[in-house]
C-alpha cells in the first residue's frame, strides 16, 4: 500500500521543471532570439502610444475614448471576427468529423482539397470573391435564373460579402487543429457509448464532442485572432463600407503619418488577443488541455 500511494507523489515530482543547467544555456539561445524579436517591437509600440510631439501623454487613449467612431470601429472589428468565427466552427465541426470516420487514403484526399486554398494567394482568392460577388457576378446570375430572386443581392462592398471572404479563408484554419484533435480520440468510447444504448447523436453530443473540445477551442481561437488583424479581405470586400481596427491603423500611418495613434491602436488589438488567450485558458478545464 505504502509503494502504491508514493507513486502520485514521485509523479508528480518527476513532472515539476528542472532548472536549466549551464551546459545547456546555448542550446537556449535561439528561443531567447525569438522572444526578443516578438517582445521588442511590441515594446517599442507601447512606448510610441504614450508619448505625443516628444512628449509624454494620454491623448492617443483619449481620444479612442472620447471618439465614437474608434468605438465603432472595435464593435464592427469584434463583430465581425464573433461572426466569422461562429460561421466558421459551424461548418467545420461537422466536416471534420465526416473526414475522420473516412479511411485514410480517402481522408487524406479530403484533407488535400481543404488545403487548396492555401496553394493560392489570398489577394487572388479575395478578388475571385469580388467577381462571385457582384451585383452581376456569377452567383447573383445563377440565383436569377432559377428564380430565388427577383433582383440581385447586395454582397460585394457589403459586411455580408466580406464575412463570406473571410469564413472562406478562415475554414482551413479550424479544420486541421480539430482534425488531429479527433483523430486522437479513442473511437471505441463511441462504440462503447453505442453498446449501453445511447443512441448516435447521443454518443457524438454527449462523448465524442466534449472530448474534442480542446480541438475546437484551439481552431476558433486560432480564427479569431487571424479575424481580428484581417486586413486585406475586410479592405476589398468592405469597399469602404466595412473598417477595421487594422484598417484604421494603416490609414493613421500612411494618410495622417500619425505614428502615436496607430501604436495605440496596436496595443488595443494586441491587449485583445491576450485577452482571448487568457479566457481560452480559463474556459477550458486543465484536465482537457493535459
Amino acid at each position: 500500500m505504502g509503494t502504491v500511494a508514493a507513486r502520485p507523489a514521485a509523479l508528480a515530482e518527476a513532472r515539476q521543471v528542472q532548472p536549466l543547467k549551464p551546459r545547456y544555456w546555448p542550446f537556449a539561445l535561439p528561443a531567447v532570439l525569438v522572444t526578443l524579436v516578438v517582445l521588442l517591437p511590441f515594446l517599442w509600440l507601447a512606448i510610441l502610444s504614450f508619448f505625443e510631439a516628444g512628449a509624454f501623454s494620454l491623448v492617443h487613449y483619449e481620444r479612442m475614448l472620447e471618439n465614437a467612431s474608434y468605438a465603432s470601429i472595435l464593435s464592427d472589428t469584434l463583430l465581425l471576427s464573433l461572426l466569422v468565427t461562429g460561421i466558421v466552427v459551424a461548418l467545420g465541426i461537422p466536416t471534420t468529423y465526416v473526414i475522420v470516420r473516412q479511411p485514410p487514403m480517402v481522408a487524406t484526399i479530403m484533407l488535400a482539397c481543404v488545403a487548396i486554398p492555401f496553394w493560392t494567394s489570398l489577394l487572388v482568392r479575395t478578388y475571385a470573391w469580388m467577381v462571385l460577388l457582384q451585383r452581376k457576378g456569377l452567383i447573383n446570375t445563377w440565383l436569377l435564373e432559377l428564380g430565388v430572386i427577383d433582383r440581385p443581392l447586395r454582397m460585394a462592398n457589403s459586411f455580408s460579402g466580406t464575412t463570406i471572404g473571410m469564413v472562406h479563408i478562415m475554414l482551413p484554419f479550424f479544420i486541421f487543429p480539430l482534425y488531429s484533435a479527433m483523430r486522437q480520440i479513442d473511437p471505441d468510447m463511441v462504440k462503447a457509448a453505442r453498446s449501453l444504448g445511447a443512441s448516435s447523436a447521443r454518443a457524438f453530443w454527449g462523448i465524442f464532442l466534449p472530448l474534442a473540445m480542446p480541438g475546437i477551442m484551439a481552431g476558433a481561437l486560432l480564427s479569431f485572432v487571424l479575424c481580428l488583424g484581417f486586413y486585406v479581405t475586410p479592405q476589398l470586400l468592405g469597399g469602404g463600407n466595412v473598417t477595421t481596427i487594422s484598417m484604421k491603423i494603416q490609414q493613421n500611418v500612411t494618410m495622417y503619418s500619425e505614428w502615436g495613434a496607430s501604436s495605440a491602436l496596436g496595443v488595443v488589438l494586441l491587449v485583445l488577443v491576450l485577452a482571448c488567450f487568457l479566457a481560452t485558458q480559463w474556459m477550458v478545464p486543465r484536465r482537457l488541455r493535459s
